[in-house]
């Protein structure tokens, strides 16, 4: 059997037993066949010779180091794939070391910025002069942002949200995330009320009325892509005076996660909040509380220096 059918085998079982999502079995499936296409001969049966002059010229095409770890580490699945099925009796890539990668700090807006953003997304869908398709555009992205900061979501979570969350009007609710798993997110009452006026606009237009979609769109998965959000998103920012190399969804699902830290949440919380099944990604923020700590001890220690 060649790469090609071997390649297909892997992200075959990572998809059904895994529940690894589009994106995820894309991400493999490119650097696995960039791999193939640089290795002599068949990928399945290279030596960790094969591997490591591989990553070489990964470094050498200029590719950063967090590229490159995940080159390796989708390297590692597959090959930890075809010793578990038999189908080799050794992993080339298990002498191999992980390119080494400095772990930087999420970017976050502060709780002004994001202020500033949520306000005008507001203004913007209480304009009554717009047209019928303006209207609709910003009460979506009203929503869109509401529900975002107001959850954490990915933003793959976000936009594929189904229709019954509006519907139901709780103050939780369950999403599915990575790995297929569920887990309970919170909803502001602003987020309730901006997906009920998008929901009530969005009923309207005969060709989202019986959608299954919360954000529905003319698309081949059937709800806003993820990169028209990003996008609108970022006009949404310059309209709001804040530069929109700043922000992407993703900031905004770290701008959640921060602001609940500087604002006493516990790290284990913001873990189960995110979807993180492991507390070390999460530690990403310990920044925040780090910060906290010394405001702590800065203003209630007895031998704190509280003057100016």
């Amino acid at each position: 059997m060649n790469s090609a059918a071997r390649i297909e085998a892997f992200l075959e079982m990572m998809s059904a037993e895994r529940g690894a999502s589009d994106n995820t079995l894309s991400s493999y499936r490119r650097d696995l066949e960039d791999a193939a296409e640089h290795v002599a001969g068949n990928l399945a049966s290279a030596a960790a010779g094969d591997i490591r002059a591989y990553l070489a010229d990964v470094a050498a095409r200029g590719f950063a180091a967090t590229s490159q770890a995940r080159k390796l580490s989708a390297l590692r699945q597959f090959f930890k794939f075809l010793y578990t099925e038999g189908l080799r009796t050794d992993d080339p890539t298990g002498t191999l070391d992980s390119p080494r990668k400095e772990r930087s700090l999420p970017k976050i807006m502060s709780e002004a910025e994001t202020g500033r953003l949520l306000d005008r997304a507001a203004q913007e869908a209480a304009d009554a002069a717009l047209g019928d398709a303006a209207r609709l555009a910003t009460l979506r992205m009203h929503a869109l942002v509401e529900v975002l900061y107001a959850t954490g979501l990915r933003v793959s979570e976000l936009v594929s949200l189904p229709l019954t969350v509006a519907l139901r009007d709780e103050r939780f609710f369950m999403v599915r995330g990575k790995g297929n798993k569920e887990r309970m997110v919170p909803l502001s009452e602003k987020a309730r009320l901006a997906m009920r006026a998008w929901q009530a606009e969005r009923k309207r237009i005969p060709a989202f009325a019986d959608s299954r979609w919360l954000f529905p769109a003319l698309s081949e998965s059937g709800y806003l892509p993820r990169q028209v959000f990003a996008r609108d998103l970022k006009g949404l920012a310059a309209r709001a005076g804040i530069a929109s190399a700043k922000i992407s969804p993703h900031v905004l699902r770290h701008a959640f996660a921060s602001h609940l830290l500087q604002n006493g949440a516990d790290l284990r919380a913001v873990q189960q909040l995110l979807g993180h099944s492991d507390i070390s990604t999460t530690q990403i923020y310990t920044h925040v509380l780090e910060e906290r700590l010394v405001r702590l001890v800065n203003y209630h220690h007895p031998l704190a220096d509280h003057t100016p």
